[in-house]
């Protein structure tokens, strides 16, 4: 099926590129559009929650009390709120603001609440309901936010809040995405042009990731007349699509470079590559879409933006370099070597060495390479290799036992921003949780005897220190809860779960919400979709995994594998960004805790992303299985032949996704810093010591399969062509 997909290309070259142009023009035009039609929330909520019930009810029946915009005043000096010059300047300052944009402004003096004043009332905030619909409230804030800072009498003011935190972080990830592009585009060049040696065919992966990226804008373009979709979807599309285009042009174009050195033609060399290079990409291509496929079992937007983000990048990823890329190779041929650049030393690079000595593997320069002698020193030794290597990957993941989960808040500014600024000192000066208090409310009863009744009862739940009503008509009262705990700490979780178990007044239904409750409400649903998500990704990748290979063993050693490095992966995650080892080199500040949306989204992508390298070079092993029947000579010879390209696609993706790293927004720093991680133990500790060691070890078990599955196998496999797979008989395991 491949081989012909690769003499229908070549023959239909220049239409195929003709048609590539047509549609990159017009997603360059209409594909970029995108930016201004994604939704500027987080999305990190989840909907139909206690936590968002509480927050419908309340705004249903009591009106919206949320405060949208925090303006902190302070007056140098030591003048205090009981100046009513101070009152003046705060007041006139707040009057002067655009008619329309402002629904209501909260005061101290409006409200004689101690809670808007600080401990030595010096500063004082005013609370802004915006008035509109979510994107009404957004252009509001536009409108305003010039004017906001400014406050006579010697006043200083300062702006926060939910919208002005949001607005932040999104401006910050925009500007952050150039930036990583601008970073990364020109590492990659030089590294492109080390491996490959030529200028053509280093630029034909970064062609592919263009297509992606550009591909990908236009899908979720798309996904925004059918759905919302939150911005950060944007940062998944941009580094999945470059990394992704990048590991699969290197495959293809190194596979493509050592066909031409076997083959008469260039039709006849396409037709190889694509019957090799060609079916991993569409196997690699599949498995990483199927598992950012299971973000779509989530109910929180920021995740299921991600799913269609990353599935869409993927396909289109994968589109391009099956018809884009093969096209470019047919109309090129030998001329892919063009323009070839010296590189340090005058060696060939990985990606050339390793095509040396055609899939037989019986070239000396294979033999005697690097790869080659590393795979028979692990196999020489496997239960070794495989027993520290899982050892040393168990312990690297050992402090994700320990992880704390927390919500996304001001503190993934950069330190001084602004807005982090207006979050940190309402914390540290003011009454404690006022901007983030347990929200309780009671709907169905007006009687004032069991509202009072039940006050009493949310107030003596330990931990609670004050129960204040915040709003009542009709049969709904709704009360905030403030306590001493930290909002993201587990005591904090456990005060609402107690707040929960309180029982309601009689004919009324309570629902609790607030910042802590959204993240209870959170990690609930996420850890009831969690094993629904492990059965998607694990199921989908067995059988496209046993289609690939034929075999029952290798698709459960890929995902075991896969699991420990992701493990070890979580573990450093813990250690770095919750423990804040390593804060002051990657300039944030740990919180303490981890957003659970971060771990969920790398297990999707990652899980996806290290089968790339699986399905690469258990292919080559395969093939010279398929021609030798030696199991260690063709684990041997198949690492030798991938080692250096999973290693310079791996060194390629980490400059990518570490461009990402350098972020300013800290939950995006901890995806690029935990790819980073990930892709480096995946590409050496997993693929080159612990993969031929447990090869080793199973012998010819390692492509077997009962009979039953083995006719599934020849009648559906994903095979390299139509003949029937090699059949050789079972021996024992280590052969």
């Amino acid at each position: 099926m491949f081989e012909r997909w690769g003499r229908w290309t070549y023959r239909r070259r220049r239409p195929v590129l003709a048609a590539a142009l047509v549609a990159m023009v017009a997603a360059a035009v209409w594909g970029t559009g995108v930016f201004g039609a994604l939704d500027a929330s987080g999305g990190f909520g989840t909907p139909g929650s206690g936590s968002a019930r509480a927050a419908a009810v309340a705004e249903r029946e009591l009106g919206r009390d949320a405060a949208d915009v925090v303006v902190l005043y302070d007056a140098p000096g030591g003048r205090t709120v009981d100046d009513p010059a101070y009152r003046a300047a705060v007041e006139s300052a707040l009057a002067a603001l655009p008619d329309g944009k402002v629904a209501a402004a909260t005061t101290y003096w409006s409200s004689r609440s101690p809670q808007l004043v600080s401990a030595d009332r010096t500063e004082t905030y005013a609370a802004l309901r915006l008035a509109g619909d979510a994107r009404a409230r957004a252009d509001a804030y536009e409108a305003i936010r010039g004017d906001l800072a400014e406050v006579g009498g010697g006043l200083t003011a300062k702006v926060g809040g939910q919208l002005p935190t949001e607005t932040a972080i999104n401006d910050r990830v925009t500007s952050d995405i150039g930036r990583a592009e601008g970073m990364a585009l020109p590492v990659l060049v030089v590294l492109l042009l080390i491996i490959f040696g030529g200028v053509v065919a280093a630029s034909l992966p970064l062609l592919v990731g263009g297509v992606a990226i550009l591909g990908s804008f236009t899908a979720l373009h798309l996904l925004t007349y059918v759905t919302d979709v939150s911005i950060f979807a944007i940062n998944i599309t941009t580094f999945l699509g470059l990394g992704l285009a990048i590991d699969y042009g290197l495959f293809m174009v190194s596979r493509f470079r050592e066909e031409l050195r076997r083959t008469p033609s260039t039709e006849d060399a396409l037709a190889a590559t694509m019957a090799t290079a060609g079916r991993t990409v569409a196997v690699s291509g599949i498995t990483v879409a199927v598992s950012l496929a299971g973000l779509l079992l989530f109910d929180q937007k920021f995740l299921l933006s991600m799913g269609y983000g990353g599935i869409a990048t993927v396909f289109v990823c994968m589109l391009g370099a099956l018809t884009v890329l093969p096209a470019l190779l047919g109309v090129l041929g030998p001329r892919v070597d063009a323009l070839r650049v010296r590189r340090p030393g005058g060696a060939r690079g990985g990606a050339t060495r390793a095509g040396r000595g055609g899939p037989g593997g019986s070239s000396a320069q294979t033999q005697q390479g690097w790869w080659f002698r590393l795979a028979h020193s692990v196999m020489r030794r496997p239960v070794v290799y495989a027993v520290a290597t899982i050892a040393l990957l168990l312990a690297l993941g050992t402090p994700f036992l320990r992880a704390n989960w927390g919500g996304t808040d001001a503190r993934a500014l950069p330190e001084g921003n602004e807005q982090r600024v207006v979050a940190e000192a309402l914390e540290s000066r003011f009454p404690r949780n006022t901007t983030s208090p347990i929200v309780v409310v009671a709907d169905g009863t007006a009687d004032q005897a069991r509202i009072a009744a039940f006050a009493g009862r949310l107030d003596a739940v330990p931990g609670i220190t004050s129960v204040a009503p915040t709003g009542a008509k009709g049969d709904t009262v709704r009360f905030a809860l403030l306590y001493e705990s930290e909002p993201n700490s587990d005591a904090a979780r456990e005060l609402v779960r107690d707040v929960r178990a309180v029982a309601p007044p009689p004919g009324a239904e309570v629902h609790v919400g607030g910042a802590t409750a959204e993240v209870v409400d959170q990690l609930d649903s996420m850890s009831a979709t969690l094993p629904w998500l492990a059965l998607l990704v694990g199921a989908a990748t067995f059988v496209l995994l046993f289609l690939a290979f034929g075999s029952i063993l290798l698709p459960l050693k890929a995902i075991v594998m896969n699991l420990l490095s992701l493990s070890a992966t979580f573990g450093a995650i813990v250690l770095i960004f919750q423990d804040g080892n390593l804060s002051g080199a990657l300039a944030f500040t740990a919180t303490g805790s981890i957003d659970p949306s971060m771990p969920i989204l790398m297990l999707a992508m990652l899980f996806g992303i290290s089968m790339d390298y699986e399905v690469f070079l258990l292919s080559r092993v395969r093939e010279q299985y398929d021609l030798t029947g030696d199991n260690t000579a063709a684990v041997a010879t198949g690492l030798q032949r991938t080692g250096g390209i999973i290693t310079s696609a791996a060194l390629l993706f980490v400059v990518v996704i570490g461009a990402f790293a350098t972020s300013g927004i800290t939950f995006i720093k901890l995806v690029g810093v935990g790819m980073v991680i990930a892709i480096v133990v995946d590409a050496t500790v997993v693929r080159a010591l612990l993969v031929p060691a447990t090869m080793r070890l199973l012998g010819r078990a390692n492509w077997w399969a009962p009979g039953p599955l083995a006719r599934v196998h020849r009648r559906y496999g994903i095979r390299e062509s139509d003949a029937p797979p090699v059949e050789r008989p079972l021996e024992p395991a280590g052969t």
